[in-house]
């Protein structure tokens, strides 16, 4: 991995080795190539280290890549970027790609067509294991478990949270009692603090997660990583943050495999799984404010309506189980 946010994910891995990838430089690479000595090096999704994949190669190391993704806008079809990376594709053994689409395109961007299949995207298989495994008598779980209608809200941003406790506070009058919990993506002291400061100005009784006072409380805010993927198990409805910025929705397959129907911001075309959701009756995006109390409103008030649109987000994720099998087997052709 490279990114620090996949740091929580890998350590939970059962591997015997975990660490970051080195700088793509050649150096770098020799070294990462002579201490690991792989028998094959396996990319996921898309990023490709043009300078660790040429010299693997150059060791007779067979390269592959599972649940690969190339997006219809993205820069790495541009000119300049295939300038760079199309030797880097053209090197890897296998691929695996999540639909024929990202197979159109990475052929394009210079995969071999012999070596591409379509195989799907691992992460169904990932977020339906944590659904299946999420332990309801934990101690995170255990005492937020409520018949409040409770909204999760995931991976906020603070332009998600512009509009979402805006709306939250107007929905609030509405329904009483009904109850936010709230995991904000960078849960900073700053950025806890405000969510607690709009709360006290609503006169919500607001407790951070693992307090006495979360049980009873009307927000819960979530001041630590690695609990959101679990919490998602106590959501009637979930949101996840992302949509209301440039920087891309966070995943909307975790609350979707709870069977909650999800909710996002406007700017979500880049996510191909939002738009599934969106067709499938499982999600909806909101353009501000007024849009998600009004989507809010629908799914915590009325329990045919939320458990329609919360079984079409779980038989979304179940439609796609077996990736991870798929690319196991793709992977084993390399070993």
């Amino acid at each position: 991995f490279f990114s620090p946010s996949a740091v929580p994910f890998a350590a939970g891995l059962d591997v015997d080795f975990r660490d970051y990838l080195p700088f793509d430089t050649p150096r770098d690479a020799q070294v990462a190539l002579d201490a690991l000595r792989p028998t094959a090096l396996v990319f996921a999704k898309l990023d490709v280290w043009p300078v660790l994949v040429t010299a693997a190669s150059q060791r007779g190391v067979r390269l592959g890549m599972v649940s690969a993704t190339l997006r219809a806008g993205s820069t790495r079809r541009s000119a300049a970027a295939g300038t760079l990376l199309r030797d880097a594709y053209a090197r890897l053994d296998v691929v695996g790609a999540v639909d024929p689409s990202d197979a159109d395109r990475l052929v394009a961007l210079g995969v071999r067509p012999d070596a591409i299949t379509v195989t799907g995207d691992t992460r169904y298989d990932q977020v339906w294991a944590r659904a299946a495994a999420a332990d309801r008598t934990s101690d995170v779980l255990a005492p937020l478990r409520s018949y409040r209608p409770t909204l999760v809200a995931g991976s906020t941003w603070p332009s998600d949270e512009e509009p979402l406790l805006r709306a939250w506070g107007r929905l609030h009058a509405i329904l009483p009692d009904a109850r936010l919990i709230i995991a904000p993506h960078e849960p900073t002291a700053a950025h806890v603090s405000a969510i607690e400061g709009w709360a006290t100005g609503q006169r919500l009784l607001a407790a951070r997660i693992g307090s006495p006072a979360a049980q009873d409380a009307d927000v819960v805010i979530v001041d630590r990583m690695g609990v959101l993927g679990d919490l998602y198990a106590l959501a009637d409805a979930a949101y996840v943050g992302g949509g209301f910025h440039d920087a891309g929705l966070h995943s909307v397959l975790e609350p979707a495999a709870f069977g909650a129907p999800v909710l996002f911001g406007p700017r979500h075309h880049q996510s191909r799984d939002a738009t599934l959701l969106i067709s499938a009756g499982g999600g909806a995006a909101a353009p501000d404010a007024a849009g998600l109390e009004r989507m809010m409103l629908s799914w915590l008030r009325d329990e045919s309506a939320r458990y329609q649109a919360g079984a079409r987000a779980r038989a979304l994720v179940r439609s796609g189980l077996g990736a991870a099998r798929r690319a196991y087997d793709l992977i084993a052709r390399l070993i």
